[in-house]
């Protein structure tokens, strides 16, 4: 975006300041806009889940931002001479399971015909603007925690690998499609300082972004990390992605590894993720009241980090 005018704007309440989730526009003093927009191509085999999966991932920007989906529209890349049209429809009736189920209304869409078959939405939010979450909120002593397992990125390059098995399949799609509303809604009783959901920059990458953004150091507990089953058998494999060895030379400048580390764990902690689960901070005397909301939810959730003193420029420090 460099060189652009991008003038601040009264009722921009979040834009790209922060490299947050979802932009944020105040409609009135009860009522502000979620927007946000994400697609991708298949990372799994079967349309349906694809178009589920797609859809659970796009949503989650709103959930991160404290909001709620309301509408959404579909946005296809389709090579329609190299794919039947029955892959399309099954990709878009996953998609419209999941907004149904967020209680979003489809509104439309738009396609392109492409080369590479890439599916996702573009969805808008509510939110009020006392309510609003942002990556840039996390204080002193707060405790970090994720609501979905690593390890979508190691299984996806098993499966387009041929290698992973059908238990492992079902797995990444459980995880990948499960949407966030749920931890979303029980963390509200809790007042979270901040929250970001967790995708391509892997769990690590999206922790330093919330260290940066809050200029604050954050310890992230390697040993605390739930992982998806297979996950390091897969990366043991050397079948990581090759955006978590980006994601680890980016945040490099930034990170300081102590202590003996796994380094099995420590390449998951960067490993992209799809549709992965929320970091929300919390204070700490708060902290297990919220594990236990998030159990009785019916989200599997553990804390993994805990957010440390000032830091200038944001420091993510990785201990075993």
């Amino acid at each position: 975006m460099a060189g652009l005018d991008l003038s601040p704007h009264p009722n921009l309440l979040v834009g790209m300041e922060t490299a947050d989730d979802a932009g944020v526009y105040l409609v009135d003093g009860q009522t502000a806009l979620v927007q946000t927009v994400d697609f991708f191509t298949p990372v799994v085999d079967d349309p349906f889940d694809f178009g589920r999966i797609a859809a659970a991932n796009a949503l989650s920007d709103v959930y991160a931002m404290g909001g709620r989906p309301l509408t959404a529209m579909n946005i296809v890349c389709f090579p329609s001479c190299d794919l039947e049209r029955d892959v399309l429809i099954q990709t878009l009736r996953g998609g419209l399971e999941k907004l149904h189920e967020a209680g979003c209304v489809l509104v439309g869409g738009h396609s392109v015909d492409d080369p590479e078959f890439k599916y996702g939405l573009a969805v808008t939010g509510l939110v009020r603007p006392d309510e609003v979450l942002t990556n840039a909120g996390a204080n002193e002593g707060d405790v970090v925690v994720l609501t979905k397992p690593v390890g979508t990125g190691v299984l996806a390059t098993a499966i387009k690998g041929g290698l992973a098995a059908d238990e492992d399949v079902a797995a990444l799609v459980d995880c990948a499609a499960a949407l966030n509303a749920a931890a979303a809604e029980a963390a509200r009783a809790f007042s979270p300082s901040a929250c970001t959901d967790v995708t391509g920059f892997g769990l690590a990458g999206h922790l330093l972004e919330m260290a940066k953004a809050a200029g604050k150091e954050m310890a992230l507990s390697l040993s605390a990390v739930p992982l998806l089953p297979k996950a390091v058998e897969y990366a043991r494999m050397g079948l990581l992605p090759a955006g978590a060895f980006a994601n680890k030379k980016f945040c490099r400048p930034n990170m300081d590894a102590r202590g003996e580390l796994d380094p099995l764990l420590l390449d998951l902690a960067f490993d992209p993720q799809t549709s992965g689960g929320l970091l929300l901070c919390v204070a700490e005397t708060r902290a297990s009241g919220l594990l236990d909301a998030l159990s009785a939810a019916g989200v599997s959730a553990a804390a993994v980090a805990k957010v440390l003193a000032p830091h200038p420029s944001g420091l993510l420090t990785i201990v075993p």
